[in-house]
C-alpha cells in the first residue's frame, strides 16, 4: 500500500480502506490508515479490541468481539476466524448495496456461515486424534512446511505463522503446485490443506502429495469427510466437514492450529525430561554441599552413578523411539558426558572431547551447561505471557572442590595440578590423608614410549627425574634398567593410586600416577612418596581409607567366618595398607583360630 497507493499527488476520495487488526495497536497498520485518511480515503476497521488506538483513527468500526480482547502484540488465533466472517459479511453487504448479488445468494452465504460454529465444534471434538498425531510425529522431523492451493494458501500461511510461534521453527508455506520454497531433499513434515478444494483441482493435490511421499517426506493431510484417496500417501489424514471453497480456510486452519498446539507440547516434553534430570542432579549437589562433602565424593558415589546410568538408559530409549527432537550435536555431547560421569569412559580422555581437564567440577559444569542448552532449545511455553521466557542455567557453585592436605601439597611442590589426576584418584588420596602423618621422601619418575592409547608396551621406558628426603640414599632399579616393568608398569596400565611397601626396603609408599598436562592425557609421571602412618586411627577412618580393599578383605574372611569390622584392629596399620587383601584376610583368619 505504501509503495503504490499512497501517492502524495493522488486523491483517495474514491477509495475505502479496510484495516484488519486484532489489537488495534499495530503501528504500521495504524499509520497506513492515517496516511490514507489524509489523502481523502474512507476508512473502516475490523478489530477485536474495543476502544483501541485504531478505533479513533477510522470512520467506522466492525467489532469482532471474539473472546477476551485484551491481547496486545500477540498474533491472536481466535481473531483469524472471526476476521474471515467479518470480511465475508462486509463483502456481502457491499454486494447487496451495489446490486452485484441477489438476496437468495446472500441469504445462502449467511446460512453457510451460521453452520461454521457447528463445524468447528466437530473439529474440536477430533482433538484427541489430532493430539495423538502431533505427539507421535512432531519430533521425528526437523524441517516442516505447510501447503495449500487457491483460498487454502491463506490457511497454509496462517498455520505456518502459528507453528512458527508455538514451535520456534522456521517453516515454509507455499502453493501445493509450486513447491519452490520446500526442500524435499530434507524429507520434511508437510501439512497439506486440501479440505474444501474444488473437484477440478483435488486430483492434482493428491498427485503432489504422492510426490511428497515418494521423496520420503511425511505428509499430514486435512481433507473433506469421505475423501480416501490421500490415505496411501500420507502419515495422517484428518477428515473435516464439507464447506464451500471460500470458507475452507477456517476448517483447515483450525486443524492446523490444534495440531501445532500439541506439537509444541510434544517438543516441550523433551525440555521437561532434561529439566527434571537437571533438578535431580542439582538436588544431589545441594545435599552434598549441606553435609560439607565435596564434588569428588559426589561423582564417585554409587547412588549418583546409578542415577546417571538410569537417565542414560531412559535417554537412549527416547532417542530410539524418536520421542526427542533432532539436535545431534548436543545429543552426542550429552551421551559422552553421561558415559564419563557413570564411569564408562576414562576421565583422562575428557579433555580431548571437551577441551577442559576432566576434573569433577569441570565434568559437572559441562553437564549442566549441556542440559541447559537442551532445555532452552526444546522449551515451548504455549502461554502468550510466557512466550519470551527463558530457562536459567543452573550451576554447581554451591558445592566445593576441596583439594588440600599432605598429598596435594606434595603435588604442588612438584609443579603438578589437581587437574592432572583422575577424580577417583583424588578421592583415594583425600581418604588416605586421614591416616597419614607425614612424607619422609619422594622420587619423581617420567614414563616414555607408551602407545597411542596410553598403554605400556615392551619398548616403554621410565627414568628418575628427582629424589628428595629419605629417597636420596636409596638406589632405584630404574637407574640401572630403564624398561617400564613390575609394579610401576601395572600402575601405568591401570592408572590407580598404589599404596603398599617397597619390595627391597620395606618402606611404606604411595605411588601417584600423574596425567600429562598436554592433551594426550597419558600417564607421564609417577610420584612415589615414602609415608608414615598416624599412631591412633579410628576404625571408620581406616575403613574409608581402605576403599575397595575393605570389601575384598571382608569377602575373603566371610569364606570361613562371620565378618566383624573390629577384626581390622588386629592388623598393624602399616601391614593393613602394605599387604595384599588376600594376605590380610588369611592373617585375620589365623588370629581368630
Amino acid at each position: 500500500m505504501s509503495g503504490f497507493k499512497l501517492d502524495d499527488h493522488r486523491s483517495m476520495d474514491d477509495t475505502l480502506v479496510v484495516a484488519i487488526t486484532q489489537s488495534g495497536t499495530t503501528a504500521d497498520t495504524n499509520r497506513a490508515v492515517v496516511m490514507a485518511k489524509e489523502r481523502g480515503a474512507h476508512t473502516l476497521a475490523i478489530v477485536n479490541r474495543r476502544d483501541s488506538d485504531i478505533t479513533f483513527k477510522v470512520g467506522g468500526v466492525m467489532y469482532t468481539s471474539s473472546g477476551r480482547d485484551i491481547e496486545m502484540s500477540v498474533a491472536s488465533t481466535k481473531a483469524f476466524y472471526s476476521q474471515i466472517v467479518a470480511g465475508a459479511i462486509l463483502g456481502l453487504f457491499m454486494a447487496s448495496l451495489k446490486g452485484a448479488r441477489n438476496d437468495a445468494f446472500i441469504t445462502e452465504e449467511i446460512r453457510q456461515m451460521q453452520k461454521l460454529p457447528d463445524y468447528m465444534r466437530k473439529i474440536l471434538a477430533m482433538r484427541e486424534q489430532i493430539e495423538e498425531s502431533a505427539r507421535r510425529i512432531a519430533v521425528t522431523r526437523t524441517y516442516w512446511a505447510v501447503v495449500g492451493s487457491g483460498p487454502n494458501k491463506t490457511a497454509a500461511d496462517e498455520i505456518r505463522i502459528k507453528l512458527s510461534e508455538l514451535c520456534y521453527k522456521t517453516i515454509s508455506s507455499d502453493f501445493v503446485e509450486d513447491k519452490k520454497h520446500i526442500d524435499l531433499s530434507s524429507e520434511p513434515l508437510i501439512i497439506v490443506c486440501a479440505a474444501g478444494t474444488r473437484d477440478t483441482v483435488i486430483g492434482d493435490i493428491i498427485k503432489d502429495t504422492a510426490i511428497f511421499h515418494a521423496h520420503k517426506a511425511l505428509p499430514v493431510v486435512i481433507a473433506d469427510m469421505g475423501e480416501s484417496r490421500f490415505d496411501t500417501y500420507c502419515e495422517d489424514v484428518f477428515h473435516v466437514p464439507l464447506v464451500a471453497e471460500h470458507f475452507a480456510p477456517i476448517v483447515n486452519t483450525l486443524v492446523g492450529h490444534i495440531w501445532g498446539y500439541y506439537a509444541a507440547l510434544a517438543i516441550n516434553e523433551g525440555s521437561r525430561f532434561f529439566f527434571k534430570f537437571r533438578e535431580e542432579i542439582q538436588a544431589d549437589i545441594e545435599q552434598y554441599a549441606e553435609k560439607g562433602m565435596d564434588v569428588y565424593e559426589l561423582i564417585l558415589e554409587k547412588d549418583f552413578r546409578e542415577k546417571i546410568a538410569r537417565f542414560y538408559n531412559a535417554f537412549r530409549k527416547k532417542k530410539a523411539e524418536n520421542r526427542l527432537p533432532n539436535t545431534m550435536g548436543l545429543y552426542s555431547d550429552l551421551t559422552l558426558l553421561l558415559k564419563y560421569l557413570s564411569g564408562r569412559l576414562p576421565v583422562s580422555d575428557f579433555e580431548l572431547d571437551f577441551s577442559v581437564k576432566g576434573t569433577a567440577m569441570n565434568m559437572l559444569d559441562t553437564l549442566m551447561g549441556c542440559l541447559g542448552k537442551l532445555i532452552n532449545m526444546m522449551a515451548r511455553p504455549v502461554d502468550a505471557i510466557k512466550h519470551q521466557a527463558k530457562t536459567v542455567t543452573v550451576g554447581t557453585s554451591r558445592i566445593s572442590e576441596k583439594t588440600e592436605g599432605v598429598f596435594f601439597d606434595a603435588l604442588t611442590s612438584h609443579d603438578f595440578k589437581v587437574s592432572q589426576l583422575t577424580a577417583s584418584n583424588i578421592l583415594v588420596l583425600k581418604n588416605l590423608q586421614a591416616i597419614i602423618s607425614g612424607i619422609k621422601g619422594a622420587t619423581l619418575y617420567r614414563t616414555a614410549k607408551l602407545n597411542l592409547l596410553g598403554e605400556p608396551t615392551e619398548k616403554s621406558t621410565i627414568e628418575v627425574i628427582k629424589k628428595e628426603g629419605s629417597s636420596l640414599s636409596i638406589s632405584s632399579r630404574v637407574e640401572k634398567d630403564n624398561i617400564l616393568k613390575g609394579t610401576k608398569r601395572i600402575i601405568v596400565r591401570e592408572g590407580n593410586v598404589y599404596i603398599g611397601k617397597g619390595r627391597k626396603d620395606d618402606r611404606s609408599i604411595v605411588v601417584i600416577p600423574i596425567i600429562s598436562a598436554s592433551p594426550s592425557n597419558m600417564i607421564e609421571y609417577l610420584l612415589l612418596l615414602n609415608i608414615t602412618f598416624k599412631e591412633n586411627v579410628a576404625l571408620p577412618m581406616k575403613i574409608k581409607a581402605l576403599g575397595g580393599k575393605y570389601e575384598r578383605i571382608k569377602n575373603i574372611v566371610q569364606e570361613s567366618a562371620v565378618w566383624e569390622d573390629h577384626y581390622l584392629e588386629s592388623v598393624e596399620i602399616s601391614e593393613l595398607f602394605g599387604k595384599s587383601a588376600e594376605k590380610i584376610g588369611e592373617f585375620i583368619l589365623e588370629k581368630r583360630k
